[in-house]
């Protein structure tokens, strides 16, 4: 039999934020059963589960994807190609999050380059933020 927690305890013992699990009890992501008086009750089952949830979220999986796989974890007759599917899928999406990273350093490294970095107030950076080429005045009191 386990012992039952408070949010508190819960949040040590998963180490997530009390504020994170309260979110995901929100959201219905983790639901705690609640004592007569209304406090939060987390068990070994719900303890364990906002451990699954803390580790997905860890890999990059989004909120709506922690659902699907809590929801294969808990099925018993799953597949593991909807496990693998779900994952590849999370896999891609981290790609492309790289490859726009990657273009984004360039940018800003080529930006550092032609920056002088000193008094006077010509700026590439200020000027491709401002993305007409001037001198980025623009701020207009």
């Amino acid at each position: 039999m386990s012992i039952l927690k408070n949010i508190g305890q819960a949040s040590r013992a998963s180490n997530l934020p009390v504020k994170t699990i309260r979110y995901y009890e929100d959201i219905g992501l983790v639901v705690a059963p609640r004592s007569e008086n209304g406090y939060r009750q987390y068990g070994d089952i719900e303890i364990h589960k906002l451990r699954f949830v803390q580790r997905a979220r860890s890999l990059g999986f989004c909120v709506d994807d922690c659902r699907t796989l809590l929801s294969l974890y808990e099925d018993s007759g799953r597949s593991s190609a909807d496990v693998k599917r779900l994952a590849q899928k999370n896999l891609d999406e981290i790609e492309v999050k790289i490859v726009e990273l990657r273009n984004l350093r360039e940018v800003l490294v080529h930006l550092l380059d032609h920056c002088a970095g000193d008094d006077r107030p010509e700026c590439p950076i200020i000027n491709d933020l401002s993305g007409d080429g001037s001198s980025g005045n623009l701020i207009r009191h």
